[in-house]
């Protein structure tokens, strides 16, 4: 096993490691008591005055008021609590909409809703992951509650025209939710500009802690909860606030909005080399999203004629860190819902890859990623054909007629 020092980690769309700025934060607090901002003594007013700070941050980094900012647990949570806390709170069945490469907490969610008697329409996405607006529109319908469509994509980065759906759907009285939490390092994440009534993001997205997410709610949209209890968050959201992790997510999210833009541009050119690189050194790949805007930091590959589990673990024992565009499903490896929705080819489906960037990504480590991967795929390709070689043909059938 490769020391961390010798790791390349190119995963950061699946998680990041915490800045030390949020990490500086995070134990600031640490070091002095933290106690339950519900209490009304004097230490529970003081947990209150950092978190309402933090809620402040939050929402001056988004742009929105402090009230429209609901803590969570997670991005996943925030999902959930957008599409099933307003479908509760408007108390009657209907329909929603979605795109068909969501994430699963999107997609899961509204597994949960067609249980409960609402219908579903998943609107196709082309060959590069992109909602084309006027499919988005037909697929609205009079009873139509809820669109819910991703900004930018976790496996393969097409960027979505979250401001062109969103206006279609206001025009058909239908409220908008947008999964924003591969976005905030990225893009501008102004639900305002964007025009969207609800939006998630997550703090491990952004470089801050896991376990702390937020959706932001537009003034008069209600939201009942999915998590009851004390009524804290608003009513909105039960259960004691993380504070530590709440004080680490507003150091994050500020940092990400304020420098976006610089690293965007930075980190979209070192993307560029990989890809480059691979569609160069190795023959028949596929860049999957290319043609659509994507976030700078994704670069999902097809590599045609070898498996999945295969390369990633190769590259894992070379030391580079990066997904599948996979699921393991019974111990056999599937196309992820993302990548079949694309519509490809099934040879562009058995080894796909992600490889997500950082501010933190240098060149060097791109050079020695790409030495790596060309020497590997052209391994495991003529492993695979010198299997193809050594299997046996087929036995004649009786009669003398190849079957």
């Amino acid at each position: 096993m490769n020391s961390p020092e010798s790791r390349i980690y190119l995963d950061y769309a699946a998680t990041t490691p915490l800045r030390r700025e949020v990490a500086d934060a995070m134990c600031q607090a640490l070091g002095r008591p933290t106690f339950n901002p519900s209490s009304i003594h004097g230490e529970g007013r003081d947990a209150r005055r950092l978190l309402d700070g933090a809620r402040d941050r939050v929402a001056r980094a988004l742009g929105v008021s402090r009230k429209e900012i609901t803590f969570t647990g997670s991005g996943s949570e925030a999902d959930n609590l957008a599409l099933l806390g307003v479908v509760r709170a408007l108390g009657r069945k209907g329909h929603l909409v979605a795109s068909a490469i969501e994430h699963h907490a999107v997609l899961h969610a509204l597994d949960a809703l067609r249980e409960d008697g609402f219908d579903v329409t998943l609107v196709p996405v082309d060959a590069t992951g992109t909602v084309d607006p006027q499919v988005f529109a037909n697929a609205l319908r009079d009873d139509t509650l809820v669109a819910s469509i991703m900004y930018a994509n976790n496996e393969i980065g097409t960027v979505e025209p979250i401001a062109e759906l969103a206006a279609i759907a206001h025009r058909r009285g239908v409220l908008f939710h947008t999964d924003a939490i591969q976005a905030p390092c990225w893009l501008p994440v102004s639900p305002k500009e964007l025009g969207v009534d609800l939006m998630s993001i997550s703090a491990h997205k952004v470089f801050g802690p896991a376990g702390t997410g937020a959706l932001y709610a537009r003034d008069g949209v209600a939201i009942s909860p999915i998590v009851h209890g004390g009524g804290q968050e608003f009513g909105r959201r039960s259960g004691t606030e993380n504070l530590v992790g709440i004080l680490g997510f507003a150091t994050a999210l500020e940092l990400a909005v304020a420098e976006h833009a610089q690293k965007a541009r930075a980190v979209g050119a070192l993307r560029d080399v990989l890809e480059l690189g691979i569609a160069t050194m190795v023959p028949d790949v596929r860049i999957n999203g290319e043609g659509a805007q994507r976030l700078p930091h994704i670069c999902n590959v097809s590599f045609g004629g070898i498996a999945s589990d295969a390369l990633l673990l190769r590259l894992d024992l070379a030391g580079i860190a990066v997904s599948s565009g996979s699921a393991c499903t019974s111990g056999a490896l599937v196309p992820s819902h993302v990548i079949e929705a694309l519509g490809l080819d099934p040879r562009w489906q058995s080894c796909v890859v992600r490889f997500s960037l950082s501010g933190a990504t240098t060149r060097v480590e791109i050079d020695r990623v790409l030495d790596v991967v060309s020497a590997t795929v052209a391994e495991l390709r003529g492993v695979e054909k010198g299997k193809e070689q050594a299997r046996p043909e087929r036995p004649m059938p009786l009669g003398g007629k190849q079957a």
